[in-house]
């Protein structure tokens, strides 16, 4: 077998963090390597115990999850993260995309996902529990006069033309480049084309990227 996903869990909740042990030491391929009941010194405790990926509530009494994905910011992010919370507001969802997390699950449904949530962000992807997913595809609305309260179109910025921008709209939905081109009466190759060129604009890979992007920079 090859090396063990390295995870650290951070909740002010022992019950929480027992259960997440429970079902982590199932999987062989993970490995538990330190736990925390508050957020004091776990810039310092990750670094240490060389974790991959921290799963982390945000509500927590002494050190708020926001101001700590700051303060990764500001030193350097010492690990992918995975934000496990009861709280499901989109602006809070928005916000922790920002900071650089990796994945956002809902307790409610955390014993479901946390497993395939570890390995997707483990390999680079992004996660989101089906809840937290709806919240982001819905906060896509009607581009035409987004923002605008002159009534004329407001400008798109990033240099995104309007056509990319509602194929960037669909993505976001999961539509496939055959159902985009329905949608919007495109061939397969235009919508491919249109795709090529957000990805190189917003200098992403793909589509999840361009989905990530998207939120970072408030187009959505």
């Amino acid at each position: 077998m090859g090396e063990k996903i390295r995870i650290h869990l951070t909740d002010d909740h022992q019950i929480i963090i027992d259960g997440l042990l429970a079902v982590l030491k199932l999987e062989d391929d993970f490995e538990v390597v330190g736990f925390s009941l508050n957020g004091h010194n776990l810039y310092e405790r990750l670094t240490s115990n060389k974790a991959d990926i921290l799963i982390m509530d945000i509500n927590m009494p002494d050190i708020d999850g926001i101001d700590i994905l700051k303060s990764f910011q500001a030193k350097g992010l010492p690990c992918k993260t995975i934000i496990l919370s009861s709280y499901d507001d989109l602006k809070v969802i928005k916000e922790v995309l920002k900071l650089g997390v990796s994945g956002y699950l809902s307790k409610k449904c955390a014993g479901e996902n946390i497993t395939d949530a570890i390995r997707a962000v483990y390999r680079g992807e992004q996660y989101f529990s089906d809840t937290i997913k709806n919240k982001i595809v819905n906060s896509f609305s009607g581009i035409e006069n987004n923002g605008s309260t002159d009534g004329e179109t407001a400008p798109i910025p990033y240099n995104i033309t309007k056509r990319e921008l509602e194929i960037l709209q669909l993505i976001s939905q999961e539509f496939s480049t055959k159902d985009i081109s329905k949608e919007l009466a495109l061939s397969p190759n235009t919508v491919d084309t249109h795709r090529k060129k957000l990805m190189r604009k917003l200098q992403v890979k793909n589509s999840i990227g361009l989905v990530k992007f998207a939120i970072k920079n408030n187009l959505v």
